[in-house]
């Protein structure tokens, strides 16, 4: 996100700092490692944990297992390499950059958040908060998701090449916004909070937008979010339900455009190439393509909250690795 600034990892050991061995519950004995602290570039041969309310900052690391991170816990792994799946309990937190994880990932309701940056993951799926008081979020960018996304809670944002190769399914977030991503498969953004924005990105099947209360942005020139230049769908779009304003702006349609039931009714910019045409109500729009004066950015709170989490997760794992050595 082009307003995050990355906050630097502290200088690693050769060895995962403040780890311990310890027997798993499990059948078959497996082997745990408990990191607390600090890691480089060594390989964790089972499954990893971070216990509740700690921090884990990795560089390098290669972990052949599964990793859970407990409730209150911090997970930052840079250039690193995960064969299983990541879990994230309640009020965790998982940061995962030039890391690839080979399984899915998962966020437990009340979850904190996840964010990935030049990350390549399976199925990332965020569940819905519940009665947790913690809203979750979502932020990648230059990532590929090898599977679904399902998110059920808080902000997402894909920013800046991400890709999702298959699904991308939002119900009841805070917001759901893409800009300049990708999305092979379907699109769904449904019950948003204060609506989506979709900005210089492309998705190849249905896409689909219904109940959002704060409004949908497709393209620039909306009330919403700061974008340069509208999308590519590759087949029907429809935005129905929405309060909080519908604009269409400098799209190409490879389907039919459906805008019914919107309060107030859909604006559809003349600039826009719909294959199949328009169908519902639609208020008369002009093409001007002009900058417009420019809506609070959405992004700016998101990402200094990722970026709290990520400063604070780094010097609370740093800490806890000086003070085991």
């Amino acid at each position: 996100m082009p307003g995050r600034t990355a906050a630097k990892l502290a200088t690693v050991t050769a060895v995962v700092a403040a780890s311990v061995l310890t027997v798993a519950p499990t059948a078959h004995a497996d082997l745990v490692t408990h990191c607390i602290g600090t890691g480089g570039a060594v390989t964790v041969p089972n499954d990893l944990y971070v216990p509740a309310g700690e921090s884990c900052a990795l560089t390098g690391t290669t972990i052949t297992g599964n990793v859970t991170v407990a409730a209150g816990g911090n997970l930052v792994v840079t250039g690193g390499r995960i064969s299983g799946e990541v879990r994230v309990s309640a009020d965790g937190y998982l940061d995962a950059t030039e890391t690839t994880v080979d399984g899915q990932v998962v966020l437990a309701a009340g979850g904190y958040g996840i964010f990935l940056k030049d990350a390549r993951t399976g199925t990332v799926t965020v569940r819905p908060k519940g009665s947790a008081t913690i809203d979750s979020f979502l932020f990648a960018e230059e990532s590929t998701v090898a599977g679904n996304v399902t998110v059920g809670a808080g902000e997402v944002r894909l920013d800046r090449g991400t890709q999702v190769e298959r699904n991308l399914s939002s119900t009841g977030t805070y917001y759901t916004d893409l800009h300049d991503s990708f999305v092979d498969g379907t699109l769904s953004v449904l019950n948003s909070a204060t609506g989506s924005v979709v900005c210089g990105s492309a998705v190849r099947g249905k896409a689909t937008f219904a109940g959002n209360l704060g409004g949908v942005q497709v393209g620039p020139n909306g009330g919403l979010d700061s974008c340069a230049s509208g999308g590519y769908w590759g087949a029907d779009v429809s935005i129905t339900s929405t309060t909080g304003g519908v604009t269409v702006d400098d799209n190409i349609i490879n389907g039919q455009l459906t805008v019914t039931g919107n309060d107030p009714v859909a604006q559809v910019a003349a600039n826009n190439r719909i294959r199949g045409g328009v169908t519902g109500d639609q208020a008369a729009a002009t093409t001007n393509r002009a900058a417009r004066m420019a809506a609070p950015d959405r992004e700016d709170a998101g990402d200094q909250r990722a970026e709290t989490r990520r400063t604070s997760a780094v010097q609370e794992a740093t800490e806890a690795g000086a003070a085991k050595l």
